[in-house]
């Protein structure tokens, strides 16, 4: 359970001085946080760790902004809000849209926070060796996780790997690095932070980095790498390697029920079995640490703004109708991860969407009803959101599989059969002929793989990458749009045409940020923009 131990004051207060300014570029030197006043113990380092860590609970990513107002749920949903109209949420997106300005900010600053603690890791006395290499790991595990955001959303981006701390300062004029050395920086730095974190089992929960999380996201890393743009093949025997390393972790294994998954994000429930790693947050926006909360289940839940019972609800996220109908009837996870229903009245009671309202229904992953902290905030709530869950590694290892062999193997199969069965409600270790898949060639495998992986990860900020690295994005885009026309008609089915009419070939990447070309002469703008 999170406990407020977590939340220290010294981190508060250099965050404040971190993010006094817009931009990491545009700091003041009277607002930087000197290394020659920190740094000096273990208290003070673990501080500065804490403060790399607090970058992921940022509105400007998973706090708010990565919650199904970025556009990264893709073919899956659309953002029903009109606020976000003519914005990156609904693909209608410029290069001075705040939202992707705010993004490339915010993951700077958490690389700026990290490059100074790497240079001041030596400092401290009162560090032993193995603290001193688990804080060292884990800020470069960040470091590195920071870029892979950026690489996959702008491709070539800037590498900055020392502290920046003046607006004056070099930095304005730092060129594009191009992708492919950006991803090579960040398979170098994870690896390093490999032997040097902790294992997930002493650590004994998902907030923090972890081997296993190291292993997990080195094998995403490595299936970007794989795809689109890089095309880097070689990069699938190396996804299987860091992926078989989780999967052969007695730890690691799937949560009987899937919805569990998800309750018990909402019930500060730690699971290292199935949750590997997972974005923090802390209280219901009330009291001493109303902003260590976040908006999972408020942004990406069922919609509803009167029954503060159950928690109140915005929902961005409306699912298309693919996102239903790739389940089949027996599959228990459709109807919990597209709910069946939505609320009326006060108290509120669940009406079952008809058969043909497929483009209606919202996001039901996250469900506020089942949080245990009251009072139910309208502002926050303290649910963790997924970044690595047992089963995306199972799914990652079957797709790595099948690649290098030509075509699925018995252990391929295994790993998605295993996810297959959980998703169905049956033992995972268990065959079964209703459910298991066989008899696939190579392409068949692939494309049975890119549906579980919507039936298993929906909703969790992984869907855009994944058809832009498979190089499916416009098709799937488009297919939707033709989907949505045949769509009966009703009042929020505009922004779903909205979104997948306006989405084009650029669109697999966003715009270098207008702010940040005004600053710098030597960055390019992507094509297209």
């Amino acid at each position: 359970m999170k406990t407020p131990k977590k939340i220290n004051i010294l981190t508060v207060c250099m965050l404040l001085l971190f993010t006094s300014c817009n931009d990491i570029l545009d700091s003041d030197p009277q607002d930087f946080l000197s290394p020659d006043l920190y740094y000096s113990n273990k208290k003070e380092m673990e501080s500065g760790l804490t403060g790399i860590y607090a970058t992921l609970c940022s509105g400007n990513l998973y706090g708010n902004y990565m919650l199904g107002r970025l556009g990264l749920d893709a073919d899956q949903g659309y953002n029903r809000n009109s606020n976000d109209g003519n914005t990156v949420g609904d693909y209608n997106v410029s290069a001075g849209d705040v939202k992707i300005e705010k993004f490339w900010q915010t993951l700077y600053i958490g690389i700026n926070r990290a490059n100074m603690l790497l240079e001041n890791i030596d400092k401290p006395q009162d560090l032993t060796d193995d603290e001193r290499n688990a804080i060292k790991g884990e800020a470069l595990f960040l470091r590195a996780y920071f870029y892979f955001l950026l690489v996959t959303n702008y491709k070539d981006v800037p590498l900055i790997l020392s502290t920046i701390n003046t607006a004056s300062g070099i930095a304005h004029q730092i060129p594009r690095t191009p992708a492919k050395d950006v991803y090579e920086k960040i398979l170098a730095d994870m690896e390093e932070a490999e032997l040097l974190v902790k294992d997930i089992s002493e650590i004994n929960h998902g907030g923090r980095v972890s081997k296993s999380a190291v292993w997990g996201i080195l094998s995403r890393v490595c299936l970007h790498m794989a795809g689109n743009p890089v095309q880097d093949k070689s990069k699938f025997v190396d996804a299987r390697k860091w992926s078989l390393k989780v999967i052969e972790n007695p730890v690691h294994k799937l949560n009987p029920d899937f919805k569990q998954v998800f309750i018990n994000y909402a019930q500060d429930i730690y699971d290292i079995g199935e949750s590997i790693w997972e974005v923090e947050f802390y209280g219901n926006g009330i009291g001493t640490y109303a902003s260590m909360g976040g908006l999972v289940g408020i942004n990406n839940g069922i919609y509803n703004t009167r029954d503060l019972e159950l928690g109140y609800t915005y929902s961005y996220i409306s699912c298309t109708s693919y996102t239903y109908q790739v389940y089949d009837a027996t599959d228990k996870r459709r109807d919990w991860s597209v709910a069946p229903f939505n609320y009326s009245g006060l108290p509120a009671v669940e009406n079952l969407w008809a058969a043909n309202q497929l483009f209606n229904r919202n996001c039901g992953k996250f469900r506020r009803k089942y949080e245990t902290l009251t009072p139910k905030s309208t502002s926050k709530t303290p649910e963790n959101f997924p970044l690595l869950r047992f089963s995306d590694v199972l799914l990652m290892f079957a797709e790595a599989e099948n690649e290098i062999n030509n075509g699925p193997t018995a252990e391929a199969y295994e790993a998605i059969n295993k996810v297959r069965r959980r998703g169905h409600g049956l033992a995972s270790d268990q065959p079964s002929t209703a459910v298991d898949l066989n008899g696939l060639d190579k392409e068949a495998f692939l494309l049975e793989l890119q549906h579980e992986r919507t039936r298993e990860l929906a909703f969790e900020s992984l869907r855009k990458g994944d058809l832009v690295r498979w190089r499916i994005f416009i098709q799937n885009m488009k297919q939707r749009l033709s989907e949505a026309n045949d769509h009966a008609d009703f009042y929020d089915l505009r922004f779903a045409k909205r979104t997948f009419i306006s989405v084009s070939e650029r669109d697999t990447l966003w715009p270098i940020p207008a702010h940040e070309i005004a600053s710098n002469q030597n960055l390019t703008q992507n094509k297209g923009w």
